[in-house]
């Protein structure tokens, strides 16, 4: 518990003074790298499932993608558009098994070639692709207050789920996939969503605000409407990104338990691996990074 607790104290500072005022190359960069070591762990776990991965091929992929993000600069205007990160997204994800797959022609026993292939694609459009949507969310309008809303939300529920389940959890949630889950854990991390999700919509203006004084964000990364902003929407979206980080927290514990691990790593200490820190982002991102592109086309 203590090592969980220092490990936090120290790297969350460090996350929000990255999200808040770190120039979008350096936050690309500081994704890219997360990208690559939470990959790595997950190419070791697939291992244990009998798969012969494809390690540097996949990493240099992943490098190139991270690299396009972090130099399409511009002036006036988000760095990357949605746009263009759409058609980004989409020509990277349809490339991927085509080199994968062509790469592995050169293996001794062909057999390997699609369980390999699989799983590097699997690696990049499961954690590389939610890293890159991070980063142009940042890019966009009030993209700054977005992540932070992001992830004070996940870590809210993370934190109600982990105490109110070790205390009064009664019900098993998944036992098989994750034994230590309650239903009392879980409800309890949409409450602390919802309520940490209202109070930063709420207080948006005034925090956007305190922000800009401070010096950690530009005007264009907060909300300064005069308007208090719509709190139904702002609760539907909450509880969305609620559910997809409590489901992405247990599909990973679903990859942990067939290959037999209780961690994906020990990078964090008292977290375990990258990959069990940010296993609840990696379905989160994308719920968040679709409502922000949709609400700029309205």
């Amino acid at each position: 518990m203590l090592k969980r607790i220092a490990t936090a104290v120290v790297l969350i500072p460090i996350v929000l003074a990255l999200i808040l005022r770190a120039p979008v190359p350096v936050l690309a960069i500081v994704a890219a790298v997360v990208a690559l070591l939470t990959i790595f762990e997950f190419l070791k776990l697939t291992e244990s499932y009998g798969v012969q991965p494809l390690r540097l091929p996949t990493y240099i992929f992943v490098g190139v993608f991270f690299l396009l993000l972090a130099f399409n600069v511009g002036n006036e205007k988000p760095l990357l558009s949605t746009a263009v990160f759409v058609y980004c997204l989409g020509f990277a994800a349809a490339i991927a098994p085509f080199l994968a797959l062509s790469i592995l022609m050169l293996r001794v026993d062909l057999r390997t070639g699609y369980p390999a292939a699989a799983a590097s694609v699997f690696a990049f459009t499961y954690i590389a692709l939610p890293m890159g949507m991070l980063v142009q969310l940042r890019q966009q309008w009030a993209g700054a207050f977005y992540l932070l809303y992001l992830l004070l939300v996940v870590w809210a529920g993370d934190i109600f789920a982990y105490f109110v389940g070790k205390s009064i959890g009664r019900h098993l949630m998944s036992p098989r996939v994750s034994p230590k889950k309650t239903w009392e854990g879980a409800a309890a991390s949409l409450v602390g969503s919802v309520g940490v999700g209202w109070l930063l919509f709420h207080y948006a203006l005034p925090l956007s605000s305190a922000l800009l004084r401070v010096g950690l964000i530009e005007r264009r990364d907060g909300l300064f409407g005069l308007e208090q902003p719509a709190m139904g929407p702002v609760i539907l979206l909450t509880i969305a990104l609620n559910i997809a980080a409590q489901l992405g927290d247990l599909v990973e514990s679903l990859i942990k338990r067939g290959a037999g691990v209780k961690d994906s790593g020990a990078i964090l200490p008292g977290h375990g691996g990258m990959f069990d820190r940010i296993d609840a982002l990696l379905f989160a991102a994308p719920v968040l990074w679709f409502y922000t592109a949709w609400r700029v086309m309205q």
